[in-house]
């Protein structure tokens, strides 16, 4: 399962049972209560049989870590202690700016692209992390050149 985590929104994707495609499934948006957050991410994980978490590290360009970073670290990190499972995190520079372009370029009105573009961003993290994993995840549709895992991520 792959998270871009927002302070307004986090966008959940999920690969496929073999870590061959990376699919968006929603954007949970963030209550009051992080606790209610953590749970509802908790759940979804084993709705999809997931097996590890990646989620997207906010750094700087130049690579220290932002603020967000840290924050995100430390959600991360409770994500794991609740759900036993692997955390990732993965370098998520321009993904939100990658997933505007994506979606400007399906033809998308800039305005509806609140409602998407942290699955979308959530999609890219979850691919950049599987195809550095060399689990042969390309462009949906694609064929496989590497052997996935069980359950998804």
């Amino acid at each position: 399962m792959g998270l871009d985590v927002g302070n307004r929104r986090i966008g959940v994707a999920v690969s496929d049972e073999l870590g061959l495609t990376a699919q968006p499934v929603m954007t949970l948006e963030r209550r009051h209560n992080r606790r209610e957050d953590l749970r509802s991410l908790a759940r979804l994980a084993r709705r999809f049989g997931v097996v590890a978490i990646v989620v997207g590290n906010p750094v700087h360009l130049s690579g220290d870590l932002s603020p967000q970073a840290a924050k995100t670290q430390a959600f991360a990190a409770e994500l794991g202690e609740l759900t036993g499972l692997p955390i990732h995190l993965w370098d998520e520079r321009l993904t939100t700016r990658e997933a505007h372009q994506i979606l400007y370029e399906a033809g998308h009105a800039r305005q509806d692209h609140r409602r998407v573009v942290d699955q979308v961003a959530a999609t890219l993290i979850l691919r950049s992390f599987m195809e550095g994993q060399g689990t042969g995840v390309r462009d949906q549709g694609s064929g496989s050149e590497g052997a996935g895992s069980e359950g998804t991520g």
